[in-house]
């Protein structure tokens, strides 16, 4: 093989790794920035990761809104109107929040079970509910 030859197929090769880890990274960047949304059915039932953030979604439970400190923390239950998660947030929570109305929350389930939000997100009118909340609360019960 000529030696001319021989160095482009050496940078063909090389050129051809770098993209190829370019691409393995970008990836992999891609996939640990996925937020993947659990309605609290799927939540109580198992099949939300327990060590990976997700978004929550569903209605704000009447009568659950607690504030057990003078603090910030504010605790609620979620519902699909099927089954209920507890959430708990620590901050300064939307104007539009409050019992009845629909949220999505970012955050991820402790050891308790419980989904400690990093951040609650209300509706912003009373005829808007985000899709995905919408589309869990028309899913029909899985049946046993």
């Amino acid at each position: 093989m000529k030696p001319i030859r021989k160095q482009r197929l050496i940078l063909i090769v090389l050129m051809l790794a770098v993209l190829g880890l370019a691409a393995t990274f970008a990836l992999k960047a891609f996939n640990e920035n996925l937020m993947y949304f659990f309605s609290t059915s799927d939540v109580a039932s198992g099949k939300a990761p327990a060590n990976s953030q997700f978004r929550l979604g569903g209605m704000v439970v009447k009568g659950s809104v607690e504030r057990p400190n003078a603090d910030l923390l504010v605790r609620f239950k979620l519902s699909d109107f099927e089954k209920e998660v507890t959430v708990e947030y620590s901050g300064i929570l939307p104007d539009l929040f409050r019992e009845g109305q629909g949220i999505v929350a970012k955050g991820a389930l402790d050891s308790r079970g419980v989904f400690v939000a990093e951040e609650v997100l209300a509706k912003h009118d009373e005829n808007y509910m985000p899709p995905e909340v919408a589309g869990s609360l028309k899913k029909p019960a899985a049946q046993p």
